[in-house]
């Protein structure tokens, strides 16, 4: 595999994890982190710096725009609960693993 190859593999699969997750807006954030210790928000967070690193000027709201497919205000208002009780228990629990 060329790296070419690679690079467009790499941004084709990076962007079928952005329509799956599109696709499973009922998967909250606070689920993500407390699964798998990441979430959109990290990806935008990651994207912004990916970007930087290659001296592309994007900020952080730009990236989640990007992540999410809209503001991540307008996503918020439409596609995020609060966070229940329950899911603020496990999300600290992971927290606290994660320092240990």
């Amino acid at each position: 595999m060329s790296h070419d190859q690679r690079i467009d593999i790499e941004a084709a699969t990076f962007r079928r994890l952005l329509k799956h997750l599109d696709d499973h807006k009922e998967v909250q954030n606070i689920d993500l982190m407390i699964l798998a210790d990441f979430c959109r928000n990290c990806l935008g967070k990651w994207y912004a710096a990916a970007a930087e690193e290659r001296g592309v000027e994007m900020d952080y709201e730009q990236a989640r725009e990007i992540v999410y497919g809209m503001p991540y205000s307008e996503w918020k208002d439409k596609h995020q609960p609060a966070a229940t009780a329950e899911q603020l228990e496990a999300f600290n629990r992971r927290q606290n693993q994660t320092k240990a």
